[in-house]
């Protein structure tokens, strides 16, 4: 529990609930009430809130824009900076065989992990103390942020590297979906052409295809 508290301290919120907190790094591989339904919270507090502050700071921006910003800000690999910011994978509980394969270190559960974070603060306080604190934990980021080309998603910006060179537009392939319903794991296979094939996993189709398609594009540049 003091570990907890130690961790409360980093993310600048003081649990009035400190088992809000425990179960917010609980995995579902480990016994007990795990973070899945405090991930499926944080998401949607986490996309408001981004949402929200763009939609202030940029206000000659089109849609297309916002989203693509918003998209860079929420996205698996923003997350995984926080959760390692944080140091999130030294107080996740996780079941022995997710320890075994160590999934303390697994992207996937560091991202499930910060959002579920925010939605255990967001009950444990309110919407104003939630949005204040991601702001500061975005604050740089926010700063830092400009419309255009850098914030465009992988698939967009594989299409269009593709398109540029006239090359054969990408296909996306469901190679799997494990998991129960309400917490699936999806596997997709990006392929171009002939002789390029990458994989990604997510918690979604969309994120998985944003996985696979960010890895073709490390291949093939």
């Amino acid at each position: 529990m003091n570990n907890l508290h130690t961790l409360s301290k980093t993310l600048g919120y003081q649990f009035n609930n400190i088992d809000l907190l425990a179960q917010a790094l609980t995995h579902r591989s480990a016994k007990g009430d795990h973070n899945e339904r405090l991930e499926f919270l944080g998401d949607s507090v986490l996309s408001f809130v981004i949402a929200e502050r763009l939609y202030q700071q940029f206000p000659k921006c089109k849609e297309g824009d916002l989203s693509r910003m918003r998209s860079t800000l929420v996205r698996g690999e923003t997350l995984v900076e926080l959760a390692k910011d944080f140091a999130i994978s030294d107080y996740l509980v996780l079941g022995p065989g997710e320890l075994k394969s160590g999934g303390h270190r697994r992207t996937s559960i560091l991202e499930d992990a910060i959002e579920a974070i925010i939605g255990a603060i967001y009950l444990d306080s309110d919407m104003p103390t939630i949005k204040s604190l991601i702001l500061a934990w975005y604050e740089s980021r926010l700063a830092a942020l400009k419309p255009g080309q850098a914030q465009k998603d992988a698939k967009t910006q594989l299409q269009e590297w593709l398109q540029g060179r006239k090359l054969d537009l990408p296909e996306y392939q469901i190679e799997s979906i494990s998991g129960k319903d309400h917490k699936q794991t999806f596997t997709v296979n990006c392929v171009v052409g002939d002789s390029h094939q990458t994989q990604g996993k997510g918690s979604s189709r969309r994120k998985a295809e944003q996985e696979a398609a960010r890895a073709m594009l490390i291949q093939l540049t």
